[in-house]
């Protein structure tokens, strides 16, 4: 089933990730939301230094994924469509 108002989950999401941008930046990163699947599922790109950075693991887990599912309960997962895989 298709997202009702997409273009404003997205906006939301993308606001949402505006609490860790700064965190990223301090290293010369950051991160672009791509799309949300009908399943509620988030997927970003790593931008500048964040992608392929071995500690993407750790930021999506403990940054990332907590801050959206916290602020949009309804987000099930994050993934990134790019850097690298654990």
């Amino acid at each position: 089933m298709p997202i009702k108002n997409k273009a404003q989950l997205i906006k939301d999401v993308d606001a949402a990730l505006n609490e860790i941008r700064p965190h990223l930046a301090v290293d010369g990163g950051d991160i672009e939301v791509v799309d949300i699947t009908d399943d509620m599922i988030v997927q970003i790109k790593w931008l500048g230094n964040c992608e392929g950075c071995n500690m993407t693991a750790m930021t999506m887990k403990a940054g990332i994924q907590e801050t959206l599912k916290r602020k949009l309960p309804q987000i099930k997962d994050v993934i990134a469509i790019n850097g690298i895989e654990v």
